[in-house]
C-alpha cells in the first residue's frame, strides 16, 4: 500500500460510515414519522448506548489492526495472526456481557439514561433488542476493521452498506406494514450488523491468505494466555476510539438530561434530531482517520515516516474542508433539515431543531483535526497521548462547556457546548503533540 491509496482509503471507508450511520437516521426519520415526538425521545434517550457498544468494537477492532499492519510491516505474520484471533474472541466475550447485562437490568438502564413516564417502556423496548444483539455490533466493527487493514477497503465499504440498506428496507417492513412500532425499529437496527459482519467474515475467510490470517485458522491456534498477552496490547492501542465513541455515549446522556430540564421532552426530541444528523456528519470524519489507519500504521512499521507523515497531512486537509463544509451547510439548510423528522403541526420542535442545528454543527469547523491527530497518534503507537486527546475533547471537555453555558444561556449553551470543547480540544492538541513529538509540525497545522 503506498501514500496514492490514501485517498482511495478515505473514500472507500467514509461511504460505509455513512452507510453505518444511516441505521440510526433511518429509525429516526420512521420513529418520528409514526410515533411523533414522544417516539423520538425515547429513541434519542435509549441510542446512547450505541456510543459504548461501537466503542468497544472500534477499540478492539482499531486496536487489532493497527497492531496486525504494523506486524506486517515487519513481516511479522504469525504474530500478526494472533493480533485478529485476540481481537475477534476479546469483541465477542464483551458483547456476550452486555447482552446478558442488558437482559437482565434493561429497566434501570433505561431510567438511568432519563426516560420517565409514557417514554420508559418504548425506550425499554427499543434497549432490550439493541443489547441482545451487541455481539454482532461489535463483532462487525472488529472484522471490517481487518478487512480494511487487509488491503480491500471497498469489500469493508460494501459490507457496512449492505447492512445499511437492509435496515432501511427492514424499518419500512417493520413499522409499517408489520406495525411493529419501536420494537420495528430496534430488529431493524440490530439485523444490520448480522448481515455486515457475515459479509466480513466470508471475505476474510475466502481471501485468508491475502489478509494474511492463515494462522488464525487452524485447529489449537487459541490459547487463554493469547488473550491476556494480547488484550492489554490492543486495548491500549484502541483506547482512544473507545474514548472518542463511548464518550459520546456519556455526553448524550448529559445533553438528554440537561435538555429535558430546561427544554422538556420536545427539547430532548430535538436534540435527537441534531445528534443524529451530527452522527452522520461526524461518520464522514470517522470515515476518514479509520480509513488512513491501516496505511499510517503499515508504513510506520516499514519504517517510512515521511509517506506516514504525507498521509496524516493530506487526511487533515480533507477533514478541514469536510467540516467547513458541514458547518455552512447546517446555518443554510437547518430549515429544511429540521422538517424531514418533524410533523407540520410540531412548530415548537421544529424552532428549536433549527437552532440547535445551527448553533451544534459549528463545532465540525474543528472536529476533522482532533480526530485525525488522535488516530494519527494511535497509529504509530503514541496511544497515551491519542488517549489524553481524546479524553479532553470526548467528554471533559465537553460535559465541563455543557454544565457551565446551560446555567446561563439554557438549551443553546447545551447546544453551544459541542463547538466550545472542539475548539478547545484544537488548542490542547497544539500543546499536546508539540511535546510528543509524533506529529510532523506542517501536519498538525494542516489537520484543521
Amino acid at each position: 500500500m503506498r501514500r496514492t491509496d490514501a485517498g482511495a482509503y478515505m473514500f472507500w471507508n467514509v461511504a460505509g460510515m455513512l452507510g453505518l450511520s444511516g441505521n440510526i437516521l433511518a429509525d429516526t426519520f420512521f420513529v418520528s414519522d409514526r410515533l411523533g415526538a414522544d417516539g423520538l425521545a425515547a429513541l434519542n434517550l435509549a441510542v446512547s448506548i450505541f456510543g459504548l457498544i461501537n466503542g468497544i468494537g472500534m477499540m478492539f477492532g482499531i486496536g487489532g489492526a493497527t497492531r496486525y499492519a504494523v506486524r506486517r510491516g515487519r513481516k511479522e505474520e504469525e504474530e500478526a495472526g494472533k493480533a485478529f484471533t485476540a481481537a475477534v474472541c476479546l469483541g465477542a466475550a464483551a458483547g456476550g456481557i452486555l447482552a446478558a447485562a442488558g437482559s437482565s437490568w434493561v429497566w434501570q438502564l433505561a431510567r438511568l439514561l432519563g426516560a420517565e413516564g409514557e417514554i420508559l417502556p418504548v425506550c425499554v423496548s427499543y434497549l432490550e433488542i439493541i443489547l441482545l444483539f451487541a455481539p454482532m455490533f461489535i463483532c462487525n466493527h472488529v472484522l471490517t476493521a481487518f478487512v480494511r487493514s487487509g488491503g480491500r477497503p471497498g469489500l469493508a465499504m460494501a459490507g457496512m452498506l449492505a447492512g445499511s440498506l437492509s435496515n432501511i428496507f427492514l424499518d419500512y417492513l417493520f413499522m409499517y406494514p408489520l406495525q411493529w412500532g419501536i420494537r420495528g425499529a430496534a430488529f431493524a437496527t440490530a439485523l444490520a450488523p448480522v448481515i455486515g459482519a457475515g459479509f466480513s467474515a466470508a471475505c476474510l475467510a475466502l481471501n485468508r491468505h491475502r489478509f494474511g490470517l492463515a494462522g488464525c485458522w487452524r485447529p489449537g491456534r487459541f490459547r487463554l494466555r493469547l488473550l491476556f498477552s494480547e488484550g492489554f496490547d490492543l486495548i491500549r492501542l484502541g483506547g482512544a476510539a473507545f474514548v472518542n465513541e463511548s464518550s459520546a455515549s456519556a455526553v448524550m446522556v448529559l445533553f438528554n438530561l440537561l435538555v429535558l430540564r430546561h427544554g422538556g421532552n420536545t427539547g430532548v426530541a430535538a436534540y435527537g434530531i441534531v445528534a443524529n444528523l451530527a452522527l452522520v456528519a461526524m461518520a464522514v470524519f470517522t470515515g476518514i482517520s479509520q480509513g488512513c489507519q491501516p496505511l499510517i500504521s503499515r508504513a510506520y512499521g516499514e519504517g517510512n515516516g515521511r509517506e506516514a507523515d504525507g498521509i496524516y497531512r493530506k487526511a487533515g486537509r480533507t477533514a478541514a474542508l469536510l467540516g467547513t463544509v458541514a458547518a455552512v451547510s447546517a446555518w443554510i439548510f437547518a430549515p429544511q433539515l429540521a422538517a424531514m423528522f418533524c410533523r407540520a403541526e410540531e412548530t415548537a420542535l421544529q424552532a428549536m431543531a433549527e437552532n440547535g442545528l445551527r448553533l451544534y454543527f459549528t463545532g465540525f469547523l474543528f472536529v476533522g483535526g482532533n480526530l485525525m491527530t488522535a488516530a494519527f497518534l494511535g497509529a504509530v503507537e503514541r496511544a497515551g497521548t491519542a488517549f489524553r486527546l481524546s479524553l479532553y475533547r470526548g467528554i471533559l471537555g465537553t460535559a465541563a462547556a455543557a454544565l457551565l453555558f446551560s446555567q446561563v444561556l439554557g438549551v443553546a449553551g447545551v447546544w453551544l457546548a459541542f463547538p466550545a470543547a472542539e475548539f478547545g480540544a484544537r488548542l490542547f492538541r497544539r500543546r499536546l503533540v508539540s511535546g510528543d513529538g509524533a506529529v510532523p509540525a506542517s501536519g498538525t497545522g494542516g489537520a484543521g
